[in-house]
């Protein structure tokens, strides 16, 4: 597998670590934290925050993908975005912006932004394009539907093999464009057109999509999946997020999503640091 990212200005060695991308959620209407920080002071006070916790990288995002969200015109996520990008751009760790919109991602990307993460998965036919053109780093995401549509009786023959086939399909029209592997990671859109049945089985069959040979991200903080066995609201599903995170990163992930940060970083490390002791292990036993 790939273990090096490449992004607009640079290069991320994710075999050196597990990396983690704090969530700045610039709407009014995020599931997770209801537009605590719409406002650009706001939203550059948590971005800091964040760092401070330990994020590598942060993913500012003007549109809310949560199930049954409408699409957000384009110049208005310019105007909620920029402000707070510009702001925190010189702050040292990379930028990611969340956008499916090719006109929204360049302008972030002239603002400081490195990354594209496009649920989308190159959807806007200029996006290909534009991330070829910049070097910009891109995260491939699977998405049945839209966000307003996703959750509409969601199936599949089988979740891992068609999730599978599906981002091989876009990392082959990626390519086709210009984008360099190495400016790929993969995303399996856990919580995005999946029942919980479907979150589970990605997660549990990780492996599998690190068999495209590409890094993963996962993002799985406060999704209602989490908590739907016990009723648990956003705020309290902390500690299911966190064990799924660990299994995920001891199953290959290489980028973990989240807006927890500091609990994640504590939880990736202990996570890692097992599945090396375990790699090293499966090592030492092919030698006898």
């Amino acid at each position: 597998m790939s273990s090096r990212w490449r992004i607009r200005g640079g290069t991320l060695d994710l075999a050196e670590r597990v990396r983690v991308m704090g969530v700045v959620n610039v709407t009014p209407d995020s599931f997770s934290d209801g537009g605590a920080f719409l406002e650009p002071q706001a939203a550059i006070d948590h971005a800091r925050a964040l760092i401070a916790e330990g994020a590598d990288l942060l993913d500012f995002g003007a549109e809310s993908t949560r199930p049954g969200a409408a699409a957000v015109p384009p110049a208005i996520q310019i105007e909620r975005l920029i402000p707070v990008l510009e702001a925190v751009a010189g702050d040292g760790v990379p930028i990611s912006v969340d956008t499916g919109c090719a006109a929204v991602a360049a302008r972030a990307l002239e603002a400081g932004a490195a990354i594209v993460n496009d649920v989308t998965a190159l959807r806007d036919r200029g996006m290909a394009e534009l991330v070829a053109g910049t070097g910009a780093g891109v995260v491939l995401m699977h998405l049945r539907g839209t966000p307003e549509t996703m959750q509409d009786d969601p199936r599949y023959d089988d979740v891992t093999r068609d999730v599978a086939a599906w981002l091989e399909v876009r990392v082959r029209a990626a390519r086709r464009a210009g984008i360099a592997s190495e400016q790929i990671v993969l995303d399996p859109g856990v919580g995005f057109g999946k029942t919980a049945a479907h979150n589970f089985e990605l997660i549990a069959r990780l492996e599998e999509l690190g068999a495209l040979g590409l890094p993963l991200l996962v993002g799985l903080s406060r999704k209602s999946f989490l908590g739907r066995a016990q009723g648990l609201p956003a705020g309290e599903r902390l500690e299911g997020g966190l064990a799924a995170t660990a299994i995920a990163v001891f199953l290959g992930a290489r980028v973990m999503r989240t807006h927890d940060v500091a609990a994640t970083v504590r939880a990736v490390r202990i996570a890692e640091e097992i599945a090396t002791r375990r790699r090293a292990a499966v090592e030492r036993a092919r030698e006898f």
